[in-house]
């Protein structure tokens, strides 16, 4: 079977979304180690402080984290407790999935959307700065993170929804290293 004529366009564009995203900050990944390097050294070597650079590097993990939770997702990286999944089949794999991300993720994604929304627009309202003298005046910036966080999650459900369908019908097969490696096995 083809797997590239199989893939539906609205999948294969949310993969590619989320790959770049997550492709993109691996980068950040780097320049954050090496901001961090940075304040130590200035620290601990020329007892120099920095408060924004603290501050950066608190802003670049919260955009780690929060953006690439859907890339982690598509690479199915999320944490599961797989006492008795690890053992099922792909088709059944697909299932657990497909009514873990109905619900499960869509509605606690959705929730955060919508309980995020007037935490956001007040941040925005007032320009929310830092706390601390000196520091990143984009606490606003900060926040948003947190419904594009749910955006993102939703979307990539979406993909996962589409890509649980397809293996439960058996146009496509697993894209999982594991599933892939206990296929070969048969």
């Amino acid at each position: 079977m083809n797997r590239a004529s199989s893939v539906p366009a609205p999948l294969a564009w949310i993969d590619s979304i989320t790959e770049r995203l997550g492709r993109w900050l691996s980068w950040l990944i780097i320049i954050m180690m090496l901001v961090q390097f940075l304040i130590v050294v200035l620290r601990y070597a020329f007892s120099i402080n920095s408060i924004p650079a603290q501050e950066a590097v608190m802003y670049m993990h919260a955009v780690v984290f929060l953006v690439a939770a859907s890339y982690t997702l598509k690479h199915d990286g999320h944490v599961r407790v797989d006492i008795f999944y690890r053992s099922h089949s792909p088709k059944r794999k697909a299932w657990t999935d497909l009514f873990g991300t109905l619900f499960l993720l869509l509605p606690v994604m959705g929730f955060i959307l919508y309980s995020s929304f007037g935490y956001v627009t007040k941040s925005w309202a007032i320009f929310e700065g830092s706390p601390e003298s000196g520091g990143i005046p984009a606490i606003y910036l900060l926040k948003t993170l947190i419904p594009v966080f749910a955006v993102l999650m939703i979307t990539q459900g979406i993909a996962e929804i589409i890509r649980n369908v397809l293996i439960i019908q058996g146009r496509i097969m697993p894209t999982s290293e594991n599933d892939a490696h206990l296929e070969e096995r048969v």
